[in-house]
């Protein structure tokens, strides 16, 4: 049996607002739910195979300084030679690459461990740069600069200028992404070297091209004096 109001104007009017405050509110009165965070984009291993090289050279840097006192006696150029290449070293540096809470770092790490290992006692003779060897050659998750893709293709516009020098070529330099340019404001066309829509040429020569933008009034392409004008070349205006 639901309890009965007390009696009395004033006891009956507080039994009232707890009861109302008791229940659900509207749907528009009620706290929104917390929005979720965006999921964080994973760095391509490529990326972390770079960092945990960088880190890397970065540690034989600070052991080799921590581990020579500038002195120029025998026993302490023998004693740096040892070192140099030693087992020690390589521990005190692969200790120092990943940061506790870089979790892609320390899984590349621990896939690698090994390749690093026979670079380090065997291989850095012939193949001084580590990125070069371990994340290119051995692990195949880099492309040379101005190169994307599982095979390494070369960007739209070339290796020297990816994308004419006006975009970034998607995934140059990794084993992924598609090489598409995403060309800068302005700039179009599959390696960014034409106008984009509502710009004209301003200068170009063999290997740059300047875009200035249209007023309102001739963004349209369809208007024969700007279809000429960009036919023709370069357009001399005052109108930007």
């Amino acid at each position: 049996m639901a309890p009965l109001p007390p009696r009395g104007l004033v006891p009956s009017l507080l039994w009232c607002l707890s009861l109302f405050l008791s229940l659900p509110g509207p749907v528009w009165l009620q706290p929104s739910p917390p929005p979720h965070p965006s999921p964080r984009a994973e760095p391509h291993p490529c990326h972390t195979c770079r960092a945990l090289v960088d880190n890397f050279n970065k540690g034989l840097e600070r052991t080799i300084r921590d581990n020579f006192g500038g002195g120029n006696t025998a026993w302490e150029e023998e004693k740096l030679s040892k070192y140099k290449d030693s087992e020690t070293r390589l521990v005190e540096v692969l200790e120092g690459v990943c940061s506790r809470s870089d979790f892609e770092c320390h899984r590349l790490l621990e896939l690698s461990e090994e390749l690093v290992e026979n670079w380090w006692f065997h291989r850095q003779q012939e193949a001084p740069d580590l990125f070069q060897w371990l994340c290119s050659d051995s692990l195949k998750l880099c492309c040379p600069s101005g190169t994307f893709g599982p095979s390494c293709l070369p960007c739209p516009g070339g290796t020297e200028r990816p994308c004419g020098g006006y975009g970034q070529c998607e995934g140059e330099g990794t084993r992924g992404g598609s090489g598409h340019c995403d060309c800068q404001a302005g700039y179009g066309g599959e390696a960014c070297g034409q106008c984009g829509l509502g710009y004209f040429e301003a200068e170009r020569n063999s290997s740059h091209l300047r875009v200035l933008v249209l007023v309102p009034a001739a963004r349209d392409l369809r208007n024969p004096i700007v279809c000429s004008a960009r036919k023709a070349g370069p357009c001399i205006t005052s109108s930007v």
